[in-house]
């Protein structure tokens, strides 16, 4: 990871790991498909692994499993603009991280006809969360919460919370407060909403960050409600070599509103190029009643 600035806000208008459905009790409206895609920022020196070697099949991918909702995290606005323009039927939120004009991001793509955005807004990782471009404790880079409040037209116009977010990678005291602070801030911003959260955490489920953010219950791990046997392959992390690492490290966590009836480890590669050095992760929920 590299440090970028940003200052201005953007807003544009294979091989799986599958688990058998499980049957919810829902109205009858269809399943919301929810991805979580670190794409890698796409100014890494990364060799045949360069953004332009594999735009192509970060849009393939996306394309494939079609989210309703997704976020990104290490997205710059370059990466962005590109996958918003080859796939025009989402409306794209997101803000950098830090000063400048070319900062990463944890971008929210929006579905448009499926979803009434009715608020957007994003806060920091800090001891300030409201100050922009802050961090505080051991983190190495500032880091975000994007978060939007959405009605689902599709589902009598249900209102609920999304966020994306992004740990620090170096800071050990930092993804624990993060979490402690991302929880609190759910709480406070949506008392009573139906929340999703998707992000690249930093850590396993095994961490402090994780029990902070589910122990008390009130989010759930889709994956790990689906998938409850821990396997040896389930490594979110992989550096391009198409080869999971021992944690999984990306989440999409979900408030009982919302029952998970598929999880997915997506490995789809082309000729053994991977279209990230994460595996991107999916889930499908129906509301409950």
């Amino acid at each position: 990871m590299n440090r970028y600035a940003f200052a201005v806000a953007m807003i544009f208008s294979g091989a799986f790991v599958e688990c058998a459905p499980v049957l919810a009790q829902d109205d009858g409206s269809p399943g919301l498909r929810v991805m979580s895609f670190n794409i890698r920022y796409g100014t890494a020196s990364d060799g045949k692994d360069v953004w332009t070697n594999r735009q192509k099949l970060v849009v393939t991918v996306i394309k494939t499993f079609a989210p309703d909702l997704m976020g990104t995290q290490e997205t710059l606005p370059f990466q962005a603009k590109y996958i918003n323009e080859q796939l025009p039927e989402y409306t794209y939120i997101g803000w950098s991280r830090d000063e400048g004009k070319a900062g990463e991001q944890c971008g929210i793509f929006v579905r448009t006809e499926r979803f009434t955005i009715t608020e957007s807004g994003q806060f920091w990782l800090s001891e300030t969360p409201d100050e922009k471009f802050s961090k505080s404790w051991d983190s190495s880079l500032p880091r975000v919460v994007t978060w939007t409040r959405l009605k689902d037209k599709q589902s009598a116009d249900r209102e609920f919370l999304f966020a994306n977010t992004h740990f620090d990678h170096r800071g050990t005291e930092a993804r624990k407060q993060s979490a402690i602070l991302l929880r609190r801030r759910l709480s406070e911003m949506a008392p009573k909403l139906p929340i999703i959260v998707t992000g690249d955490f930093n850590c396993d489920q095994g961490s402090q960050p994780y029990q902070e953010l589910l122990g008390e219950k009130v989010l759930a791990d889709s994956f790990r409600v689906l998938h409850p046997t821990r396997e040896d392959n389930e490594g979110t992390f992989h550096g391009f070599s198409g080869t999971p690492g021992a944690e999984r490290i990306d989440w999409i966590l979900a408030t009982e509103q919302f029952k998970a009836t598929e999880a997915t480890i997506d490995r789809t590669n082309a000729d053994g190029r991977y279209p990230s050095d994460h595996f991107p992760i999916s889930a499908v929920f129906e509301w409950q009643k």
